[in-house]
């Protein structure tokens, strides 16, 4: 009897452990979201706002441009979420609705700097030489400037509006998008898979969007989820500072500019879209670093 337990001991330390059970893919995302409950809130929270962006309907059946004398200045309540405005608006409808105006011009923003400054970055890192000195060289200025105060003078330049407001914040980003487009560009461009194709006589521009552009663009979309907090705080900026839609345009910027003159007696016209702006921007950085630790593991 003892000389069969020794064998089964040997044979069970000759076959080694037994392999653990891996969890499957759904348990993993299932695991992942568990123990980051912040991350989760902060992505129902930009569903809500994209979702108000494109189908106010769904949230509110107000007009934000209608208003009701007899409802002057109405504290937030269960008739009114957020409250009425000096005109007797709806303020959450006005809210819900600028979503629309106000992401308008994030996307534009961000969508100009992504693809102004990706290009840049990738002329810049895979072509080299004289082209790299001149473009960086250039790019180092721009960073010098404060972005705002660039969006500011470009958007003087443009002209008043949405979409010229939106068009200035993107050139103003255009410069960190390049820099971070350069510096995978340059990191990818010496890897093997690279060296490879190049030996095997693929042509350049097989090795650029083969090769190189795929694997260079996974920072690029996660700065681009950080820049939209930053290009909503951009453009809610200007907007307040009245270089956005014109009244009675429900702009976030706008909310809060006009809403500062009643602060002693009405303050939810401030507070609320304040609240709204800040809440946006957080949710969204929240995405950004999740997707940036998830990009930083896999490399």
């Amino acid at each position: 009897m003892n000389e069969l337990l020794v064998e089964d001991v040997a044979r069970g330390a000759a076959l080694g452990p037994a392999p653990e059970l891996q969890p499957g893919p759904r348990t993993g995302v299932a695991r992942f979201f568990l123990r980051r409950p912040g991350l989760v809130v902060s992505i129902v929270f930009v569903v809500l706002v994209a979702l108000a962006a494109f189908w106010p309907g769904l949230f509110t059946n107000r007009d934000p441009l209608t208003g009701v004398p007899e409802d002057l200045f109405q504290a937030p309540s269960s008739a009114h979420w957020f409250g009425t405005d000096e005109l007797g608006r709806d303020l959450f409808s006005r809210v819900v609705h600028g979503a629309h105006l106000s992401l308008k011009a994030t996307l534009i923003a961000v969508a100009v700097a992504f693809v102004s400054g990706g290009l840049l970055g990738l002329l810049a890192g895979f072509v080299g030489g004289w082209l790299d000195d001149v473009l960086m060289r250039v790019i180092d200025v721009v960073l010098s400037i404060p972005a705002l105060f660039l969006s500011l003078a470009l958007v003087t330049a443009l002209g008043y509006g949405t979409v010229k407001v939106a068009v200035a914040v993107g050139i103003a980003s255009v410069a960190s998008f390049a820099r971070v487009m350069r510096a995978e560009v340059l990191r990818v461009r010496q890897s093997v898979f690279v060296e490879a194709a190049r030996a095997c006589g693929a042509r350049w521009y097989s090795v650029l969007g083969r090769h190189v552009l795929p694997n260079a663009l996974g920072p690029v979309l996660v700065l681009a989820t950080l820049e939209f907090g930053l290009a909503i705080l951009s453009v809610s900026s200007l907007s307040f500072l009245g270089y956005g839609a014109p009244p009675p345009a429900p702009e976030w910027g706008t909310l809060i500019s006009g809403g500062r003159n009643y602060l002693a007696n009405a303050w939810w016209l401030t507070a609320l879209p304040g609240l709204t702006i800040v809440a946006t921007v957080l949710a969204t950085n929240r995405i950004a670093r999740a997707l940036d630790g998830e990009w930083v593991k896999q490399r």
